[in-house]
């Protein structure tokens, strides 16, 4: 069983990816948390600050009136003076309830309780100014400010100091946890991205290790499929030269030994007719239905060996060999076969005038076989290095006709190719077929170009 790796990369990834994600939200949400904290607890520092500003202001204000109301001679104001004391006190009991709900600790509702004694004791002591004299006001009242009023005064504020004080190191103390915190954070977040890293590069390193091996094996393979298909191509290379050659070897025999020797044959049968006897009207019957048969075996072989491979495409030429094969055709199928041809065909190498020649000879049969024309037209021409050849026909279209047998397209390609040729094929729309090769020459046998009338 091979060993698969992409499923573990798979994972890899997936984990990597749920480590990122889960790394963001974390982050998100621990940094919202601390800002949240943070936030919060400058709020709750400037609340208490605020309020203890406010007390210290409603101290100070609340000495100044005593000080205006010692001052004025007057004693119908003394109600006045008397409600506005009392609604410094009413506010200064309701800035001390505010105070009171935003501490949390023992300690600080210790120090409040202790500010809002002295603070009632402050307010206390001025219940008897507003029943003096005027005389009393101007005899005692800088005696009564000097020790009464000022040292209570001055106790509440320092206890309203010491809060504030006590406030601001809780802020430090807070800040500074707050601070611990963050840098807690930097660190998880550190060790987050340090092994979303760690991850990261074992799943690359698993992936570049797996690739490198596909990419090796590939290459491997392709290295193998390439030398395959060369030692095919060279097989059918091999092969097509061997036919080629074992054609024009049978050809030669058949057109050479057997043909001489069916032509000795029939020789001998005129011989024979020529000889007098008192049997000649039952010899002269016998040799004349023999040399009937010679004859037909003659044509019989000249047929095959023109078929295998015609001796005038090796003595002659490529034109005038596609000329008798399309004759032939014409003349045993009835088909209409135009040849134009354009350029020097005679100084082409054999290799190149066997290509031709087998593409032309398949194309055709091809065409009465399966395409149902009446018209075909063949043409070559050759134009310095190249030499293009095409044979049309207006029948029923490549996509309606079967892929042909024997050599076929399969076997034209193969034999393009062996000579760094190209092949197209197309179809019109309203039936018909066009095979096209054009292939390449060799510099050796590049000529001027001589028109020839096909």
């Amino acid at each position: 069983m091979r060993f698969r790796t992409w499923p573990i990369a798979a994972v890899g990834l997936a984990a990597l990816l749920l480590v990122v994600i889960v790394s963001v939200l974390t982050a998100s949400r621990r940094a919202d948390e601390i800002y949240n904290q943070l936030e919060a607890l400058n709020a709750h520092h400037r609340e208490v600050d605020t309020r203890l500003r406010r007390l210290r202001a409603d101290v100070h204000l609340s000495g100044i009136f005593i000080r205006d109301y010692l001052l004025d001679a007057e004693r119908e104001h003394a109600s006045d003076y008397r409600e506005r004391l009392s609604q410094f006190r009413r506010d200064n009991v309701a800035t001390l309830l505010q105070l009171r709900t935003l501490v949390t600790g023992e300690e600080e509702r210790a120090r409040i309780d202790n500010l809002q004694a002295k603070l009632d004791d402050y307010w206390e002591v001025f219940e008897p100014l507003f029943d003096w004299t005027a005389v009393e006001k101007s005899t005692q009242s800088f005696r009564f400010l000097r020790r009464e009023v000022l040292p209570r005064r001055e106790a509440a504020l320092l206890i309203a100091q010491d809060i504030e004080q006590f406030n601001n190191a809780n802020l430090s103390a807070q800040r500074a946890e707050v601070t611990r915190r963050f840098a807690s954070f930097q660190r998880g977040l550190h060790a987050l991205l340090w092994q979303s890293l760690a991850l990261g590069v074992i799943v690359a390193l698993t992936a570049v290790i797996r690739l490198r091996i596909v990419e090796r094996r590939t290459v491997e393979h392709r290295l193998l499929a390439e030398e395959a298909e060369r030692q095919l191509r060279q097989l059918s290379q091999q092969l097509v030269a061997t036919q080629e050659e074992e054609r024009k070897k049978l050809s030669r025999e058949l057109h050479d030994h057997v043909g001489q020797m069916l032509t000795a044959l029939r020789m001998e049968l005129g011989r024979i007719d020529r000889v007098r006897g008192p049997v000649d009207a039952e010899i002269r019957g016998a040799v004349a239905e023999c040399r009937q048969l010679v004859d037909n075996v003659v044509r019989t072989v000249r047929d095959l060996s023109l078929g295998l491979r015609p001796s005038m495409l090796d003595d002659f030429g490529l034109q005038p060999a596609l000329e008798w094969h399309i004759r032939d055709v014409s003349r045993r199928f009835g088909l209409t076969v135009d040849l134009t041809t354009d350029g020097d065909l005679e100084t082409l190498p054999e290799p190149h005038r066997t290509c031709i020649y087998r593409i032309v000879q398949e194309a055709l049969t091809n065409i009465v076989r399966h395409a149902r024309a009446t018209r075909v037209q063949v043409q070559l021409e050759r134009r310095g290095d190249a030499l293009e050849a095409s044979v049309s026909d207006d029948g029923m279209g490549f996509e309606q006709v079967s892929r042909p047998a024997g050599l076929g397209l399969r076997g034209i390609e193969e034999r393009v190719r062996d000579l760094k040729g190209s092949v197209t094929l197309t179809t019109a729309p309203r039936g018909g077929t066009t095979i096209r090769v054009v292939l390449p020459l060799p510099a050796a046998v590049e000529v001027p170009i001589a028109n020839l009338a096909g």
